[in-house]
């Protein structure tokens, strides 16, 4: 059966070219890490798997986690990959909730290694959302996915912070790092942005905000801090493992408020939730 609109020039059929998933193989709920590697640390905290999948870069596992259907799927990195995937997740799936469970640098004093940062936006520096919106658009994580990553998050004693995100499009020049070898344009981006109070830079966060509520989704972005931009710290070894096992049990924990929260919305016939839905049971 041929694609209906011939723009989109790729084999049709409702399995997904580049996730290679179809419909009914991913959860209500997702995480969203880049690393396809993480997946499987994931997936091992799963109490069953009912499926994994890989193709490229994009890794995936559905099963159950403490009663509740959850997915996680890898983006890669970048926004572009992440367009990808948000595009053919929503080809085949009504209104997931999305959380990204990534890394970042830390730009704030007062943050250290190993710290989570929770996304309540970002700043849109890369490009590839502005094929969608117009340049003024703003990148907002939905405000039930940032209240329930702070209650998981202060539930497990996670030391955490909230605020504002920068996606950059790369990693070196992107972020105003200097590279010996090559030309930079913006060598103090990252004083600008800390002196605009920003937390923290990343690679994926404005494109997944932007297109899941283009989607009409639910999307949140909790980060843990590998390295810090004000001191030049990196995090290694030992560090490195707690700082991603602390971002990974923060989006799980995140995935079971979120859900609890939608079935205080259901009970009460409410459309959205308020904090005066958490006390009726």
């Amino acid at each position: 059966m041929p694609n209906a609109d011939s723009r989109v020039a790729v084999p049709a059929g409702e399995r997904q070219y580049h996730i290679g998933l179809g419909p009914g193989e991913l959860a209500d709920y997702i995480l969203l890490p880049g690393d396809q590697d993480r997946v499987e640390r994931i997936a091992s905290r799963f109490d069953s798997i009912e499926r994994t999948h890989r193709h490229r870069e994009f890794a995936s596992a559905t099963g159950e986690y403490r009663g509740l259907r959850v997915t996680a799927l890898s983006t890669g990195i970048g926004t572009d990959n992440v367009e990808i995937v948000l595009a053919e997740v929503l080809a085949i799936a009504d209104h997931p909730t999305f959380i990204r469970i990534g890394s970042c640098g830390a730009l704030q004093d007062g943050m250290e290694l190993g710290d989570l940062v929770i996304s309540t936006g970002s700043v849109r520096l890369e490009t590839t959302t502005s094929w969608f919106v117009h340049e003024g658009y703003p990148a907002l994580a939905n405000y039930e996915c940032v209240v329930a990553l702070e209650e998981a998050a202060s539930r497990l004693g996670h030391r955490h912070h909230m605020g504002i995100t920068a996606t950059a499009p790369g990693f070196y020049g992107a972020q105003g790092r200097p590279i010996p070898q090559l030309p930079i344009r913006y060598p103090d981006l990252a004083e600008e942005m800390t002196r605009q109070g920003i937390l923290n830079f990343e690679m994926e966060a404005s494109a997944l905000l932007v297109l899941a509520g283009l989607g009409g989704c639910r999307a949140g972005v909790v980060c843990a801090v590998y390295a810090n931009r004000r001191t030049g710290e990196f995090v290694v070894g030992e560090g490195k493992d707690r700082a991603e096992a602390a971002a990974v049990e923060t989006g799980l924990e995140s995935l079971v408020v979120l859900a609890e929260i939608d079935r205080q919305k259901a009970k009460a016939g409410a459309a959205r939730w308020r904090p005066s839905l958490w006390s009726q049971d």
